[in-house]
């Protein structure tokens, strides 16, 4: 048994088009398995699984644009994923939004509604409507992209955070219904990664110098800083890792005031 090799998997990744999305996506393609590119926009995800293709071979990867506040698009997007290779062995949910920064106390309701569909809901869905095939196989993983921020508390983006933490205990619910099935569903929880999401969190130079003094590492994460372990708890390495967090920060979360 080969720790980490994904070969003959099919792994259906949400936000995939960039980001903590793509570079998963192509760290589990460089593993071996074939993977379906989706975000809002067909167009974006064309171009990625083209690039894939270009790099690995063709047909290691599809593009299926779905709005992940749709549950009939996403629920297409399993059909054609499906269709297409037959099985869905990986669930790496990923895709998530923030449209408010600032107190909660100044959230909308319709701003606050956003953030539970996009970033719980929308996992709920996507992982029932997998897990049946997982379960007549007794075999699959299922990988939340949380954050830190469902570990700690925060006075600009706290609806975010109560979402974030939400995953979380989505994933240790989720792994004590699945587990009897061989089914693993785990988290990792990133912290700031140098991608558009996260633009206002270090585009600015004094709030970008303010981020590695309170990292240990000394730097914010690459996106590619998180695609490892996602190919962890994808494979056989895994295999006794179930309903847990890995967090991914360069010790942000371990470093004290002092």
């Amino acid at each position: 048994m080969k720790l980490f090799d994904l070969t003959g998997k099919v792994a259906l990744i949400t936000g995939s088009s960039r980001g903590i999305g793509r570079a998963v996506a192509e760290a589990l393609v460089e593993a071996g398995a074939s993977v379906v590119i989706s975000s809002r926009r067909q167009s974006a995800c064309e171009e990625v699984a083209s690039a894939i293709n270009a790099a690995y071979g063709e047909n290691r990867a599809i593009a299926v644009a779905a709005n992940i506040s749709d549950k009939s698009a996403l629920q297409a997007l399993v059909e054609e994923t499906r269709r297409c290779f037959g099985r869905i062995d990986i669930l790496v949910c990923n895709a998530a939004t923030n449209p408010y920064f600032g107190p909660m106390g100044g959230i909308s309701d319709e701003q606050f509604h956003k953030v539970f569909v996009n970033n719980v809901l929308a996992n709920h869905w996507l992982i029932q409507m997998v897990a049946s095939e997982m379960i007549e196989r007794q075999d699959g993983a299922i990988i939340v992209v949380s954050s830190i921020g469902g570990l700690m508390g925060s006075d600009v983006i706290g609806a975010y955070n109560v979402s974030k933490a939400a995953d979380l205990q989505l994933v240790r619910n989720l792994a004590l219904e699945f587990g009897p099935h061989n089914i693993r569903v785990n988290a990792i929880a990133p912290g700031v990664i140098r991608t558009d999401f996260a633009r206002a969190l270090w585009e600015d130079s004094q709030a970008l110098s303010k981020l590695q003094l309170a990292t240990p590492l000394g730097r914010i994460g690459e996106p590619r800083d998180i695609a490892g372990a996602a190919v962890f708890l994808a494979s056989n390495a895994s295999n006794f890792v179930n309903g847990q967090t890995i967090v991914i920060d360069g010790g942000s979360t371990i470093k004290g005031i002092l």
